[in-house]
């Protein structure tokens, strides 16, 4: 995206994807979401995760992914300049789940707060209710600070690539429902593939079975 470009205008070049090197705690593994709003591909974003900040968070996230819990599932929640919210599992999903994503999809995950990571655009923080470990599968990518989150919710990870396309998801319009910002129309995670950051800086296709989902 060029400098003068205070939002995503669909035609620059997206920045390079963020590595190790840009940010040590990001940790080997990648997941690209495919994201479709009606019949139109928005792009793929790409996670990073920070297994050494978040080690229980970040390995319950990546078990749903291979078990292919978020594809066909949706963001929710797209709330300017707050949070894009990825819906749980075992509620924004159009496929059905195997009874082993079931079992995962009903654990909780204890909280997992760091003194030095705040909530800014980019970070992964894990959904949950008001009560102490409460976090199952719902997953908010932030898109404004939002200094009220840190020490509530667990950061775990940031957007490595993408950025972009949550510009663009911030152009929806949008619907009140209670506290919820929500797309008038569904915006769709297609899939949700796990990769590894190769040395090079690009992405290898993760050695996974089970990243798949029978509709």
């Amino acid at each position: 995206m060029k400098a003068e470009c205070a939002e995503s205008c669909g035609f620059c070049t997206p920045p390079p994807m963020l590595t190790a090197a840009d940010d040590p705690l990001l940790g080997p593994e990648r997941v690209v979401l495919s994201i479709h709003y009606g019949e139109n591909k928005y792009g793929e974003v790409v996670l990073g995760f920070y297994p050494s900040v978040a080690p229980v968070t970040v390995a319950h996230i990546l078990q749903l992914v291979r078990l292919g819990g978020y594809n066909t599932n949706e963001i929710f929640r797209v709330d300017k300049g707050f949070v894009a919210q990825v819906q749980g599992v075992d509620g924004g999903r159009r496929a059905p789940m195997s009874k082993g994503l079931r079992a995962v999809a009903k654990q909780t995950v204890r909280d997992e707060f760091s003194s030095t990571l705040q909530h800014k655009r980019g970070v992964l923080s894990m959904g949950k209710f008001e009560e102490p470990h409460t976090g199952t599968s719902s997953f908010s990518m932030l898109l404004g600070d939002a200094p009220s989150l840190d020490g509530k919710y667990t950061i775990f990870g940031r957007v490595v690539a993408g950025d972009h396309v949550l510009s663009q998801l911030e152009q929806l319009e949008t619907r009140r429902e209670g506290i919820f910002v929500k797309p008038k129309e569904r915006v769709e995670v297609v899939s949700a593939v796990l990769m590894h950051a190769s040395d090079g800086g690009g992405l290898e296709l993760h050695e996974c079975e089970d990243q798949k989902t029978e509709l």
